[in-house]
């Protein structure tokens, strides 16, 4: 059981991305949209070494609250660090991948009404 909302997860894995000088951070609610999680946070690292960096201060940061990740995968490459932590799910991409998989564009058409 999460001691913290997802709400104050976000809060937290985004001062750490910002601690870190990540880019281009979003954060979005998708409780409307998926039972597995109810909020994603999404940054831009400059490199690999920067996405891993950024991925690893998020980590150290939840972790001193208590929280602990379900899952980390991408850690080796560097070029997209995916942090689960439950209820939040951090995305730490570099920028080609950030634009490829434009992971902002899907979760918005998936909440437009069909």
């Amino acid at each position: 059981m999460s001691k913290l909302d997802a709400a104050a997860l976000s809060r937290l894995a985004v001062q750490a991305i910002e601690d870190l000088k990540g880019h281009d951070i979003v954060a979005i609610d998708v409780r409307a949209l998926t039972d597995v999680m109810d909020r994603i946070v999404i940054a831009t690292g400059t490199s690999s070494r920067h996405v891993k960096s950024i991925a690893g201060n998020v980590r150290e940061e939840l972790c001193k609250a208590g929280e602990r990740p379900i899952g980390v995968e991408g850690e080796d490459a560097g070029e997209w660090v995916l942090l689960d932590f439950g209820a939040l799910v951090v995305h730490v991409m570099g920028a080609e991948a950030r634009r490829f998989y434009a992971l902002e564009r899907l979760w918005s058409e998936l909440a437009e009404p069909r």
